[in-house]
């Protein structure tokens, strides 16, 4: 089983590998080969290539056709295709979000193809979209029959790269399958360009003892999910058989909505007055222009149904952040 994971230096992408590594197996497989792509990697993951001969780190652009061509190869069974750039930044450089986020999808699925062409076996694709795909005028709650409508760049590049995928697979090229992502909270390390970043800050920095400054008002909700379970999510899909997944090859994850106020409260019960009063509010109007038009609520049932899992609630999201990270309250 030799396995590609795009973006793979960023936080989820090393997560998944490092979980894969410590399964072994990928549909029951053994997995012999991991390559990490992305722009730069951490010297832990550097570290961890250098002990384990099963992980290869590769720097380079998901939009160069040369690097894709050197880590697509006819050989390759599984893809989890996490680079982007994130809403924040895709917004604010459109050429830079056009040119990952799009252009790299499309050089990505073409390699893909020609392997195909040339007699591999289809890959079978994993690709993290998003709930950015949604905004407008959009019910109180949204379903599996909510269309999709973005009103950012990012969402509009995630909905291109969904229907990409979607007749990629039609055509028999490979076997896709995307993703529509919540917010993803507890994100470790450092904040990042996502208009989503405040929502791991209000966590994340009291925790570690610095003040968050939080851009958006305390009532403004978010759609969310661990990192824990995404990364089991990424797995669950990619091993589901192509049939269940019928010809509808998006799928929106399950989560919990929680408002910023509800999510400090949280803080307030696991981790004390001082940790949770280390949130301070601090309005920035382009956060919010993009952050008020992603829905909130959501029924999934079809995700459910085929297995894919929420958090119990937003204390045990905070529980399992402050394990994995070993902090000392």
């Amino acid at each position: 089983m030799k396995i590609l994971i795009t973006g793979g230096g960023g936080f989820l992408g090393y997560k998944l590998a490092k979980t894969l590594l410590a399964r072994g197996k990928l549909g029951g497989k053994p997995i012999t080969s991991i390559t990490l792509l992305d722009g730069a990697f951490t010297p832990a993951a550097v570290q961890e290539s250098d002990r384990d001969t099963k992980l290869h780190t590769v720097t380079g652009d998901v939009s160069d056709p040369q690097v894709l061509a050197r880590v697509c190869t006819p050989d390759l069974d599984a893809v989890f295709h996490l680079a982007a750039v994130v809403s924040g930044g895709a917004e604010a450089d459109f050429e830079l979000g056009m040119r990952v986020n799009l252009k790299g999808m499309e050089l990505l699925l073409e390699q893909l193809r020609r392997n195909c062409l040339a007699g591999a076996r289809p890959a079978r694709l994993v690709f993290t979209s998003s709930v950015a795909a949604f905004g407008g005028a959009l019910p109180e709650v949204l379903d599996d029959s909510t269309i999709a409508n973005p009103q950012t760049s990012y969402g509009a590049q995630k909905v291109i790269g969904e229907y990409l995928i979607t007749d990629y697979t039609r055509k028999g090229y490979l076997d896709g399958r995307s993703l529509r992502l919540p917010t993803i909270v507890v994100r470790a390390g450092k904040p990042n360009a996502a208009a989503s970043s405040f929502a791991s800050g209000v966590i994340r920095e009291p925790l570690n003892g610095v003040i968050s400054e939080c851009p958006v008002a305390p009532e403004t909700g978010v759609w969310l999910l661990s990192p824990g379970r995404v990364v089991e999510a990424f797995i669950h899909a990619w091993e589901l058989p192509s049939e269940t997944w019928g010809t509808q090859r998006w799928l929106n994850l399950p989560g919990i909505t929680a408002s910023v106020a509800q999510m400090v409260e949280a803080l307030r019960q696991v981790a004390g007055d001082a940790v949770a009063n280390r949130v301070v509010y601090k309005a920035d109007a382009r956060i919010q222009a993009i952050v008020k038009t992603w829905p909130v609520n959501f029924r999934t049932p079809r995700a459910l149904a085929m297995g894919f899992k929420p958090d119990a609630d937003v204390a045990s999201v905070i529980r399992d952040y402050i394990a994995d990270q070993n902090i000392k309250l």
